[in-house]
Formats: C-alpha cells, structure tokens, sequence
C-alpha cells in the first residue's frame, strides 16, 4: 500500500544549497525544478537533449520535504509548469518521456498536443504512448487491479530526433519462441531475429522495485528500473548529450545517464533525497550496463528456440 502521511503546509521551495556536481559536470539542483533549473546555462539556452520526467503523482506520498496532496487544479497547474519548462529547454532534435498514471496521462497528453485551453510552450509530436507493465499491482477488489504506467514519448521534430533503435533491441519471439527461421532472413535493416522492442515494457528486471528487490534503495519512497532507463537514455540520446531529470528522486536516471556518457542535469526538492541521489549515481548501476539488451521478453512457453547471435553494444 502507498505509505500515507498527515496532510502538511507545502515546503517552501528554495535555492539556498550549493549544486551537487562531479568533475565530469553531472549537477544536481536541490530546490523546486521550476526556480532552480532555469538558473542552469544548458537550459536557458536551450541545449538538453533529452528529459526524462518521473513527477510526484499527486498519490499523497512520503516524498520527504514534497507536499504531494495538491487541490487537482494546483496540481494541473504546477504539471503544465513544468512541462513548459522542460520543453524550452530541449534542443529542436530532443524528446521528452513522461513516466505518468492514469490519473493526469490524458491531460498531458491533449496539452502537449495544444488541444487545450492553456497552450503549452511547445506544442510536440507524440512517438509512442507506451506502457510499462509490471505484475505487482497493489491489490484492490473494487475494480481492475492497476498493473502499468503510461510512458509518454515526446519530441519537438520527428523528422530530426534522436532515435537509436540498435542500442536497444531485443530476441524476437519468432526466434525465442516459435522457432520461425524467417526472422533470420528479414530485410527491416536490423539484425537477424531481433527487433525493436514493442511498446508495452515488462520482462526480467522490470518489475516494480520493491524492498527485496536488490535495486532498492530505503530512504526513497519510489523508483523504477534501471533497465527502463537505460532503454530511454540509449534511444533517444548520444554519448555526450546532455540528460535533464526536473525530479531526480533515488537517482536511477542521474546514475545510467552518466554511466553511458551522458551529462545528467537534475533537481531534486529534497536536499537528503538529492545527496543520496548523487553518491548512487558516483556508485554506479546496481545491474552490469546491457542487462536487458539480447533478453527475450516473451511470455509464452518456448516451442522451438532459434540460436541467433548475440549483438554488442
């Protein structure tokens, strides 16, 4: 169950603690995105490539200093704030993906698509409404147990993003189930019996991370996996681009970006949220880069498997 606390006064945001940053230039803001990452030359200037955005839902939950039971409009308009934001800052080639629940999935969405009352800062082109699929649910008996988030990708030109789809392929089930040699021989430019992943996300390590999970980390309330982000980071992203996380959180996006040469920017309300966020991200990644690459994600029991070689990556 979310862990629930008393209704509190709003922390007042602040910028009044120095920038967390390694040598490598990887920085970490503590205070409200909406005042701190303007302050950064990379967002003034427009110049992020990519922004993974994972905000509070809204849910009521322990995220320490964070108010997260807003009135719904103060929400909707704190969401839209922050989206804007994030969108100046993207270069004309970045994308932006949103990690969001049912709740506030649609409004995002129409705004972003400027089918609402308020326009947003950049109206965008949606590449994907993916799902991330995970099979442990918190249980309920009034309605269908939840069991997804919605991923909503993003980008300002889709005729010039990034897009690195052989950085994150996977076995075809024709391969790893169905025994069908055909997928050996396609013409679709990628290699013989993979393919790009589908649009809805589950399979090893991909499942919520929960306490005995050896990714977790205690003194956060919530965080996903590493493989969810390292499949955006390397998809939509370059060595050497600049990665922006407004709510940087247990720091899964901070520790993958630098961990494949990408600059993380982040900000983080909470200043004990934020150190520990960067100390795991100079620890690096809890499972070996790649782990979810050459993985099939297949549900169905295998009939006749395929032996395709392994790509590198």
């Amino acid at each position: 169950m979310p862990t629930r606390k008393s209704s509190k006064p709003a922390a007042k945001p602040n910028g009044t603690h120095a920038p967390l940053t390694d040598s490598l230039g990887n920085t970490i803001l503590i205070g409200d995105c909406r005042l701190v990452l303007p302050t950064l030359p990379q967002v003034q200037q427009s110049q992020v490539d990519l922004v993974f955005a994972d905000p509070p839902f809204n849910w009521n939950r322990d995220y320490d200093q964070w108010k997260d039971d807003m009135p719904r409009e103060d929400y909707l308009t704190f969401t839209y704030d922050w989206i804007d934001l994030c969108a100046r800052a993207l270069k004309p080639t970045g994308s932006m993906v949103i990690n969001i629940p049912d709740d506030t999935a649609a409004e995002i969405v129409c705004y972003l698509k400027g089918a609402l009352a308020r326009k947003p800062a950049h109206q965008m082109h949606m590449v994907n409404w993916c799902i991330w699929h995970y099979r442990f649910g918190q249980n309920r008996n009034g309605s269908f147990i939840n069991s997804k988030v919605h991923v909503l990708y993003f980008c300002r030109d889709p005729l010039r993003r990034t897009w690195n789809p052989t950085q994150v392929l996977e076995p075809s089930d024709r391969a790893t189930t169905y025994g069908d040699k055909r997928t050996l021989s396609k013409r679709d430019g990628m290699p013989p019996g993979m393919r790009v992943p589908m649009d809805v996300w589950y399979g090893p390590f991909w499942g919520r991370i929960q306490g005995n999970n050896k990714e977790r980390k205690a003194e956060h309330d919530n965080q996903l996996p590493e493989v969810y982000l390292e499949r955006v980071v390397r998809c939509a992203s370059n060595p050497g681009d600049t990665v922006l996380d407004p709510f940087t959180g247990s720091g899964t996006t901070a520790v993958i970006a630098r961990n494949l040469g990408r600059t993380f920017l982040g900000s983080e309300f909470s200043a004990d949220n934020a150190r520990r966020a960067f100390q795991r991200m100079l620890d690096g990644p809890t499972r070996p880069l790649g782990t979810s690459i050459n993985a099939s994600s297949s549900i169905v029991k295998t009939r006749k498997a395929l032996v395709i070689p392994k790509i590198k990556i």
